[in-house]
């Protein structure tokens, strides 16, 4: 029975894979039913200069609402685990099918003991050698948009 269950899962490292790439492919994993554990999340990378990618990280957390803030403002995730998580989120279906999918992805800083030594998915399409230009990897957004270890 366990081992039918850890065919299910899948872990992906996320170290040097570009972040929609991945997530894209994760989204994939999903919709064949899969459980997708994503470790070293802060180390996804997300394409661009590093000042447009956090300036851009920034403007969406100066969007206000008419509605009370301290009641129901708009959160905007500021940690690594969350960014990761409201990436693939955005890429589901807007559906009780695609809230049950994000319930199946779990995403790490770091790898947990409990997957230590299993076999780890890297994606060949989302690797960072593919970029000639700069990027940022995702601990470095969260830093500047006030996450704090």
């Amino acid at each position: 029975m366990s081992t039918q269950v850890q065919e299910q899962e899948v872990v992906i490292n996320a170290e040097g894979q570009i972040l929609g790439r991945m997530a894209s492919n994760v989204v994939r994993l999903l919709k064949e039913g899969k459980k997708v554990v994503i470790v070293n999340g802060e180390k996804a990378v997300i394409s661009g200069d590093k000042n447009r990618v956090i300036q851009s990280y920034k403007l969406l957390l100066t969007v206000r609402t008419l509605f009370n803030p301290y009641r129901n403002g708009i959160r905007r995730p500021r940690s690594p685990i969350n960014i990761v998580k409201r990436t693939i989120r955005g890429m589901l279906p807007k559906s009780s099918k695609g809230r049950r999918m994000l319930k199946n992805v779990k995403v790490y800083i770091g790898v947990p003991k409990e997957f230590e030594g299993r076999q780890f998915i890297k994606f060949p399409d989302a690797d960072v050698s593919r970029l000639k230009g700069k990027y940022v990897t995702v601990e470095v957004v969260s830093k500047e948009l006030g996450w704090s270890r």
